[in-house]
């Protein structure tokens, strides 16, 4: 089994490198487990209380759940992964049933900042976009997909999502193998990647 961790900014573009190495691999030969399904369980909080919890913040995450099932999964163990609300802020009943398969991509924005998972991995990728084009995807989707105003989305981006960027997310790129500049524009860099991806699990 391989186990790639994908990390970067949010609205960098991670989604769409995922994709291109989902695509460039055999049919069901890749399993993804997104960081964003094991923000803690916040069932027991008020709802006051859970619109202000920093989601941007290493704490905001369940990193024993996440390692257990990454490891669950390197070992052969299927996994029941969490699903999670960005409009309830918290976990769903539902659960994702995920099979192991012989490559695992672990991805979100804070995917390279744990140790014990990066040293699962077998490649770390940090995707890299500028903040401007960053911001425009923010507001592009959480307006859509989360029901937020502009307004809304420039306070979150000024007060929480750029400083927690610049103190968590930025200094992990020191522990990428690779990292990939324009995000999922970057046509040629993610070739040369899934080129790569494709000899480390001998397709």
């Amino acid at each position: 089994m391989t186990i790639i961790g994908i990390a970067g900014g949010t609205g960098s573009g991670k989604t769409t490198v995922v994709r291109k190495i989902v695509n460039a691999l055999p049919p069901h030969y890749v399993a993804v487990v997104p960081l964003d399904s094991y923000y803690n369980d916040t069932s027991h909080m008020t709802e006051e209380e859970r619109h202000a919890i920093n989601f941007d913040h290493p704490d905001a995450f369940d990193w024993k759940l996440l390692n257990r099932h990454l490891n669950d999964l390197r070992n052969g163990i299927a996994i029941e992964q969490p699903t999670y609300s960005y409009i309830l802020c918290n976990r769903l009943p539902e659960t994702v049933h995920v099979e192991p398969k012989p490559v695992i991509i672990v991805e979100g924005i804070m995917m390279l900042i744990n140790k014990k998972l990066r040293d699962m991995m077998d490649l770390k990728i940090y995707v890299d976009t500028d903040s401007d084009e960053r911001l425009i995807r923010n507001i592009q989707r959480d307006v859509v997909e989360r029901g937020r105003t502009v307004d809304m989305v420039l306070e979150r981006y000024l007060q929480v999502l750029k400083p927690m960027h610049e103190q968590f997310i930025e200094p992990t790129k020191k522990y990428a193998d690779l990292i990939i500049p324009q995000g999922g524009e970057n046509l040629k860099g993610i070739g040369i990647l899934c080129k790569y991806i494709e000899g480390l699990v001998n397709v």
